[in-house]
């Protein structure tokens, strides 16, 4: 139940870490029916962004173990991932609606039914949640988000309370400054995430 409600605590504040990395974000969306496009002089040029493809070589295991650690890895990408994408799209549109909210009272009033909306829309789900994915969900979230939980933490909570959740999360053997490192120790993650991205796996 602790773990659970640390999963879920997280998600919580991750969503909500809009003081700081969310001002950041532009929306820059051209209305329905248009093409961007330049003109070169003689005529115009559409600009068309094409979706890159990727091709990977075929995995080889050394041994039946390898194949099964693989297996495993594809299994928890596939079951955290979207948690870690919701909390990016949600971030982004707790912010956008927070600041059409007049008053601060009205913004910790609307944070408090969230975090009531998400402990109880969530926590059957992430109660299956084994330790390691746990963890996957903790670095997938420093991927989407590009900020570890523990910054985005102390980002809103402050040092202190930082320090508290991420020796909390220590106890269940994780860790919330743990970074995603897709082109080092994380790359057979990165690959298995593009490759259930673009559903290939």
């Amino acid at each position: 139940m602790a773990r659970v409600r640390l999963y879920i605590f997280l998600l919580f504040i991750t969503v909500c870490f809009f003081k700081g990395s969310a001002q950041t974000f532009k929306m820059n969306i051209l209305p329905e029916g248009l093409q961007r496009a330049y003109f070169d002089g003689k005529d115009t040029v559409p600009i068309v962004h094409l979706r890159e493809v990727y091709v990977f070589p075929k995995e080889k295991f050394k041994n039946k173990r390898e194949e099964a650690k693989y297996n495993k890895l594809v299994r928890d990408v596939k079951r955290t991932l979207p948690y870690a994408k919701m909390v990016y799209e949600t971030l982004i549109e707790t912010y956008e609606y927070m600041e059409t909210l007049p008053t601060e009272k009205a913004r910790h009033e609307h944070l408090k039914r969230m975090e009531k909306e998400l402990f109880k829309e969530y926590k059957p789900e992430l109660k299956k949640l084994s330790f390691s994915q746990g963890k996957l969900l903790i670095k997938l979230i420093d991927r989407e988000c590009n900020q570890s939980s523990y910054n985005l933490l102390k980002a809103y909570l402050g040092s202190f309370r930082a320090g508290f959740w991420n020796l909390f999360a220590g106890m269940f053997g994780a860790s919330l400054k743990t970074e995603y490192d897709p082109k080092g120790k994380d790359a057979m993650t990165e690959r298995v995430v593009i490759m259930v991205e673009n559903g290939l796996i």
